[in-house]
């Protein structure tokens, strides 16, 4: 037989035939004419697909008549099912008839994908780089689709600035004939950059523009490792750059190109930036029109240029350039600063309940009349109609009680609407600790034709209560251990239930309470306390004491603040002393069932946010306690107290709309003061004021307990040992601490730490106050709140009188952020 292949040219329209060898002309015509109307069709070289499949895939049947169309369409549908890596279509020639013929489909298949797998990842996630290869186990290997996902392995590492980073794919034979694919990567290492570029830039330096980027070439210092983020280059090109440029007057700049030049071989890049800033502006007027509701003098209130007087760079500036008579107090336009009043214009309205007025900037183009490039600022405003509160809606809380948390917003149904009460409601309701946070965000939508609103605020419910118990046996202490209980949010309806058993043989502490935010439905509430306690210090001279009491307490809001609260309690305490109080030589308390009986009162506000550990608003308390008197019991005096807690952010890492949950760093400050009057007898070491440690009395960080006394540092105190000395009549506290506040969970800080104790009110002296500082961590675990403090007590001395200052560490159960 004589083969021809079937080609383009088979059929042209020359007539024209590849023979393997040399026929007459005749014969020729007679191959070709025969190749187009075959006699009938083979498949060969096929193993897994069966001839019918590959014979309807082609589009060729026995009797069609070809041509090199037909050819043509059978050999891209092959190759377009994925199965074949070559195909071939042949035509063969009878020998002893050229009118005979027969097409032979010749294909060579791909073989089948039995595993995939990525290696050499380190740089980024190996499930982000696997996530890149999108090859199907089981279906044929495609060289194509191969080659695609390296090439997107690759795409990946340079959009995280590893331009060096490759990635091969290396097959290995299978043993049930299938083939695994490797994507080996060869990461190299992330771009750095040597230089950025500033061009097209005439006024401004290439330095103030480059200085507002976050992308920074690489530097001497190991930290300045200049490695390229392709998310940075956008911040700096979509935001930074333009935000400097608008900040200085350029209004009208515009950054013209970006472009990142790598050199491969060093693994450098360059960044350089084409910016066009326009003129300059300066501002030329202000106006403001459409405003009913709000006074034009309020609005221009928000106004950020209205004061004419020089800033201090302009004073600077006038007397190092020696232009000290100069008037020129022509406001350079800040196009950030305008739209950041805007915005303060547009919240005003919406605390009126505005939520749907339109507050337009305005910015028109002209010239002073020396010819200076300005703007005439105005305010387009459009009230419309205020927005009044149809009704609240609480969804999700499954077990707490819709009334409870009711009982946290500052919004009501009727209220003219006000976002920063929609606000401080959103963070009450977070406040409870009742609910997974952050929350989401609340819906407000239009409730009717009217512009009414709906508010919806959306909670998911979490465990509440916790159960925590232990023992010990230790030698000398016989048995000991711990019970506790505590449910917030009783019954759901946030009352609050806690008891707490302590016991070993030299401790056994009772102690049950129970709070009902509101009694009966009222604005009232109340707490119930009772309490059983063998203290473990032991008082030289005195022993130690145990106590047995309780006490009820009535609170009431401020009728002019949400956040101010009045309590008013009334409590007893009996008191005994045990080993040692029957040594008549030393023992200078002479009283074995003391009594003790209290009238309270209490003044708090509270603007918190984000417990248990505060970002911002801040606590007030001042507390006073009548003993004795005409009240009854064994002494008579007066004790006060008074304690202010300020929190601030000092910088937010994440999201900062409402309903995301940044990292904060936070700043807290905490100042405490207490005084006795009078005498508190054989009550001193409860209602007298100790100072040291963390466990017991005042906190300060990096002393021993009750090593703080009012006659200077015991440097023989600890083992919870303590003298009548230790305890003095008037304290003072200050504390200062930098925090990083992760989530309401996890909470980090560095803190300062200051007191003092005197033996009289009047002898306090902020000027001599003992320090420490040092660095902590809490976290709320199942079983409370736990924390850890590493602090260096500078004023600690030896027994002998030295300075001994040294690092001291303090666990910390349920005292979080101080």
């Amino acid at each position: 037989m004589l083969r021809s292949s079937i080609l383009t040219a088979a059929f042209g329209l020359a007539g024209a035939a590849l023979l393997p060898r040399p026929v007459l002309a005749q014969d020729q015509s007679a191959a070709i004419a025969a190749c187009t109307h075959p006699d009938s069709i083979v498949v060969r070289g096929n193993k897994r697909l069966p001839d019918l499949e590959i014979r309807t895939d082609a589009g060729i049947a026995k009797g069609d008549t070809l041509n090199y169309r037909a050819v043509q369409r059978a050999i891209k549908g092959l190759y377009a099912t994925g199965q074949f890596s070559d195909v071939r279509i042949l035509c063969d020639v009878a020998a002893d008839s050229a009118h005979r013929a027969l097409i032979t489909i010749d294909v060579k298949e791909n073989p089948i994908l039995g595993a995939v797998s990525v290696s050499g990842t380190s740089a980024l996630k190996k499930k982000d780089v696997s996530e890149r290869v999108d090859l199907l186990l089981g279906q044929p290997v495609d060289p194509g689709k191969v080659a695609h996902a390296a090439q997107r392995i690759d795409s990946l590492y340079a959009a995280d600035g590893f331009y060096l980073a490759r990635a091969r794919a290396d097959t290995t034979a299978l043993s049930d004939g299938r083939i695994g694919i490797e994507f080996k990567v060869d990461e190299g290492r992330r771009l750095a950059i040597s230089g950025v570029t500033i061009e097209g830039n005439k006024a401004m330096s290439a330095r103030e523009i480059a200085k507002a980027m976050n992308t920074k070439p690489e530097g001497f210092w190991f930290w300045r490792r200049g490695e390229f983020d392709e998310e940075k280059l956008a911040g700096d090109v979509g935001d930074r750059i333009p935000k400097l440029l608008a900040e200085r007057g350029f209004a009208d700049a515009q950054l013209l190109k970006d472009t990142l030049i790598v050199d491969r071989a060093k693994g450098k890049g360059v960044v350089r930036i084409t910016v066009d800033e326009g003129p300059k502006y300066v501002i030329s007027g202000f106006d403001v029109v459409g405003n009913r509701h709000l006074p034009s003098n309020e609005v221009k209130d928000f106004f950020p240029y209205n004061s004419k007087d020089p800033s201090l760079r302009q004073q600077l500036t006038s007397v190092l350039t020696l232009r000290r008579g100069s008037k020129d107090t022509v406001a350079i336009f800040n196009q950030t600063k305008f739209d950041e009043a805007t915005q303060r214009l547009r919240t005003a309205y919406n605390n009126e309940g505005y939520i749907y007025a339109q507050v337009h900037p305005v910015v028109e183009r002209t010239k002073l009349a020396d010819g200076r490039p300005a703007v005439n600022l105005r305010w387009e405003i459009e009230e419309k109609t205020p927005a009044t509160i149809n009704k609240v809606e609480i969804v999700g809380n499954d077990f707490t009680t819709e009334g409870c948390i009711r009982d946290a917003l500052l919004i009501l149904p009727g209220d003219v609407f006000n976002q920063d009460r929609l606000i401080r409601s959103y963070q009450n309701i977070s406040n409870l600790g009742f609910f997974e946070s952050p929350l989401p965000t609340p819906d407000t939508r239009q409730a009717n034709d009217k512009g009414d609103v709906d508010i919806v605020f959306k909670v998911k419910e979490k465990r509440t209560g916790n159960i925590n118990f232990g023992a010990s046996l230790g030698q000398g202490t016989g048995i000991g251990g711990f019970l506790g209980l505590d449910q917030p949010n009783l019954f759901g309806q946030c009352k609050r239930a806690s008891l707490n058993w302590n016991f070993s043989r030299y401790l056994n502490d009772f102690q049950l309470s129970y709070t009902d935010p509101r009694i009966k439905e009222s604005q009232f509430s109340g707490t119930v306390s009772a309490y059983h306690r063998q203290s473990r210090i032991y008082i030289a001279d005195i022993g130690r004491i145990t106590s047995t009491g309780g006490s009820i307490q009535i609170g009431f809001p401020a009728p002019w603040s949400y956040f101010t609260h009045f309590f008013v309690s009334y409590g007893g305490e009996q008191a005994k002393y045990t080993s040692g109080f029957f040594d008549r030589d030393t023992v200078t308390v002479q009283c074995n069932n003391c009594f003790r009986s209290t009238l309270g009162f209490i003044a708090a506000h509270d603007t918190r946010i984000g417990l248990p550990f505060p970002f911002a608003g801040g606590q007030q308390q001042f507390n006073a306690q009548f003993n004795g008197g005409p009240l009854g019991g064994t002494s008579s005096f007066q004790r006060y107290t008074s304690e202010m807690h300020s929190y601030a952010t000092l910088a937010s890492i994440g999201g900062s709309k409402l309903g995301t949950e940044p990292i904060r760093v936070v700043l807290g400050l905490t100042n405490k003061v207490g005084a006795v009057f009078g005498s508190a007898g054989p009550f001193l070491a409860t209602q007298g004021f100790s100072l040291g440690g963390v466990q017991y009395g005042e906190t300060l960080r990096g002393y021993d307990e009750l090593s703080i006394t009012p006659n200077g540092y015991n440097a023989a105190a600890g083992n919870l040992q303590a003298t009548r000395a230790s305890f003095g009549s008037a304290f003072m506290t200050t504390t200062a601490e930098f925090g990083v506040r992760f989530n309401g969970i996890i909470y980090t800080n560095v803190f300062y730490d200051a007191g003092n104790i005197w033996n009289r009110p009047r002898d306090i002296d902020p000027t001599r106050l003992f320090r420490g500082a040092g660095f902590g961590a809490s976290l709320v675990t199942p079983l409370g709140p736990l924390g850890l403090d590493y602090a260096y007590g500078f004023d600690r001395t030896s027994v002998s009188g030295r300075p001994d200052p040294k690092w001291q560490l303090h666990f910390r159960f349920g005292n979080l952020f101080q």
